[in-house]
């Protein structure tokens, strides 16, 4: 996408651009079906002039302003051009990378482009791909560092994508197994009050786990894969005194892990084994008085080489836009309440 020069001299402060979009580019993938995308710009650019006329688009406004839009623009056919549809989100999300990085809050060279044409799976028809910086930064770890923790609120994807690079390590063959576990802690309930055998008992903790499974791989082969023991799924007490090798290992909800419980699980790390670990330090259902296992090794850990922790915030959150809403809104309160001293 080009900007022109317009016959029309703007005053000081202020700029004119034109985008020519490509003939091969339908305009309905630009402005998005009956306009969705066009209204999310001007929503986010109130104070500039927008004009859509067939294949030209031209922004008049401040200048600081129109070339934020020229530069959403030229993202925005970078990813189209991948064949990647834009959506609503991604266009908000690729206007907020571009405001952090123009503001100097942005901290490296990723562009919106890079980050949403990132495919880490393409399954059953869909691809998986990180939707934000945080998530894309998240992801590369994983391929970097034997050792990763991903902490953040619900809904940042951080257990979701870390199964899709298990998937991706397995299928590749870089790995010979998958192992994902969670500790058995309950909110509000005591294991022994469930009907059932033991196994049915856990299997309510371990669900989310295999809902992502069937999300990444054909749901008939998962209990194949499982039988065969190339796919574990088990709570945390069963890794007790086991080394694990050529495994991609993850450590789901591990707010929830003891100090003890999270030293025994991360030195059951054996060779050529990749070890995920994910969490939500501000959800912990531990008895009062447990420290969490999460929170502590945060601490113990910095700065120990091969190991590598991923924050991710509200910003983050890839569910509906409520959820950050709701997230902020709790921390808000905590934050507030904690200084009361209450």
């Amino acid at each position: 996408m080009t900007q022109t020069p317009t016959a029309q001299t703007p005053a000081p402060g202020q700029a004119r651009a034109q985008f020519t979009v490509p003939a091969k580019h339908p305009m309905v993938t630009v402005l998005g079906s009956g306009d969705a995308l066009l209204r999310v710009i001007e929503t986010a650019f109130p104070a500039a002039d927008i004009h859509v006329r067939g294949n030209e688009v031209s922004a008049a406004g401040d200048a600081t302003e129109v070339a934020l839009i020229q530069r959403l623009f030229d993202e925005m056919m970078l990813v189209l051009r991948t064949g990647q549809p834009m959506t609503e989100d991604a266009v908000e999300r690729s206007i907020a990378m571009l405001r952090a990085s123009e503001s100097g809050e942005g901290d490296g060279p990723e562009t919106p482009a890079e980050v949403l044409t990132q495919n880490i799976l393409s399954s059953r028809g869909r691809t998986i791909r990180p939707k934000t910086l945080n998530q894309k930064r998240y992801v590369d770890a994983i391929d970097k560092h034997t050792v990763v923790f991903g902490i953040g609120p619900a809904g940042t994807g951080k257990t979701y994508l870390a199964m899709a690079k298990a998937v991706q390590a397995l299928q590749s063959k870089q790995v010979n197994r998958i192992i994902l576990t969670r500790p058995a802690v309950e909110a509000g309930e005591r294991l022994g009050f469930l009907p059932g055998t033991l196994y049915e008992k856990i299997d309510p903790y371990l669900r989310p786990l295999y809902d992502a499974l069937h999300d990444m791989l054909d749901p008939d082969s998962i209990p194949r894969l499982m039988a065969a023991g190339t796919i574990e799924v088990a709570p945390l007490a069963y890794m007790r005194g086991r080394t694990l090798n050529d495994a991609f290992i993850i450590l789901d909800e591990a707010q929830n892990t003891s100090a003890e419980q999270m030293k025994m699980f991360l030195t059951r790390l054996g060779f050529d084994s990749k070890i995920v670990v994910t969490g939500d330090v501000t959800q912990v259902d531990l008895p009062n008085g447990t420290k969490s296992g999460l929170r502590q090794v945060q601490d113990i850990l910095d700065g120990v080489q091969d190991v590598h922790f991923s924050r991710l915030t509200s910003q983050d959150v890839v569910r509906h836009k409520l959820v950050g809403r709701i997230v902020d809104a709790y921390e808000k309160y905590d934050s507030r309440n904690s200084h009361n001293g209450k």
